[in-house]
């Protein structure tokens, strides 16, 4: 099974649209690349217009999403719900990229059973 990973990004400033824009443009070369299925919490964009909720309510939302995930990618720019989600996902155990390049080495190594999780405690140190 691929890995769920959560996109943890600049989300309402300076445009919550552009920003979703350009996180689904990543997500969609994530997923293209068959090594792991992304998920976007900036789609929540659609069920915000649809029916308006405070910004915590979208916290909340996406906080039990993000514990379901298997990674987190840390996109570009100032968000303190990113770093409050990348905080969150250490507390969690679970690993942290700041880039596209680092996820997708630890996602070949996991796919070939090569993990960080996994090769804890192995002899390859």
């Amino acid at each position: 099974m691929k890995p769920l990973v959560y996109l943890a990004g600049p989300y309402s400033w300076p445009d919550p649209v552009a920003n979703t824009h350009n996180t689904i443009r990543l997500a969609t070369r994530l997923y293209e690349t068959g090594l792991v299925v992304p998920m976007v919490p900036h789609l929540t964009l659609l069920w915000q217009l649809i029916a308006p909720r405070p910004i915590d309510y979208w916290y909340d939302y996406d906080n039990e999403i993000l514990q379901r995930c298997d990674a987190v990618l840390v996109l570009p720019g100032p968000s303190s719900g990113a770093e409050k989600e990348s905080a969150r996902a250490h507390e969690l155990g679970l690993p942290v990229f700041e880039s596209e390049e680092a996820l997708t080495s630890w996602a070949v190594d996991r796919m070939h059973g090569n993990s960080i999780r996994e090769s804890r405690g192995s002899n390859l140190d």
